[in-house]
């Protein structure tokens, strides 16, 4: 993944459950494709035998997708702490891929360099073999700064993501979640400061057979 620059402080948030443990997980640079991300958010078939977690559990699998359906036409800013962490729990097992999507300093404007990387992801969302599910756009920073400024700026980023995948390729703003977790969830808690936290997940929460 292309490295941020650091200029003024600059923060470049990125948007993501930011598990390291997550299925499906794909780093993606610059010039990530609509089929690289089709192919990593994609569904993964169950492993015959396998026993737990929702997917194998019909009243949690039920009560995972009711959680899901609560998140629609949801303000991001409506989102509670507890909310905020139950979406990352069940993104923690859900097909996902990073991208590398910069933002204007203190800004939610995306940067022109990244503007490829958010086409390729509108076109992904689009495909057939994805339409309809729900998809989650998570933001974290690094952790220069205040948690207050680092929450609301990952939120305001998030909401551009969204309106800009509803806008430009009519996904249905039912079908995305956008969520920030500011600096809460470091992909790496050692160093939290380090660039690598700024980083753009998309998660594919897998409800479209049960729920459409």
């Amino acid at each position: 993944m292309t490295s941020f620059f650091r200029l003024s402080g600059l923060r470049a948030l990125t948007l993501s459950a930011a598990l390291s443990m997550t299925a499906g997980l794909a780093i993606a640079g610059d010039n990530v494709s609509a089929d690289q991300i089709i192919h990593a958010l994609q569904p993964k078939p169950l492993t015959r035998g396998l026993s737990a977690g929702p997917q194998a559990d019909p009243a949690a699998k039920a009560r995972e997708i009711q959680f899901v359906d609560t998140l629609r036409n949801r303000n991001t800013r409506s989102l509670s702490l507890g909310e905020r962490d139950q979406i990352a729990e069940i993104a923690a097992t859900k097909p996902n891929i990073d991208l590398d999507i910069q933002f204007d300093y203190n800004s939610a404007e995306i940067r022109q360099a990244s503007m490829a990387s958010v086409q390729a992801l509108g076109k992904a969302l689009s495909d057939p073999s994805l339409k309809g599910s729900t998809f989650v756009v998570a933001g974290h920073t690094d952790a220069i700064g205040s948690d207050a400024y680092n929450q609301d700026l990952s939120e305001r980023r998030a909401d551009t993501i969204k309106r800009y995948l509803a806008g430009k390729y009519g996904i249905a703003g039912t079908d995305l979640v956008a969520v920030g977790y500011g600096k809460t969830r470091p992909k790496d808690p050692n160093a939290p400061m380090d660039p690598i936290n700024r980083r753009v997940q998309v998660v594919n929460m897998d409800t479209k057979t049960a729920s459409k």
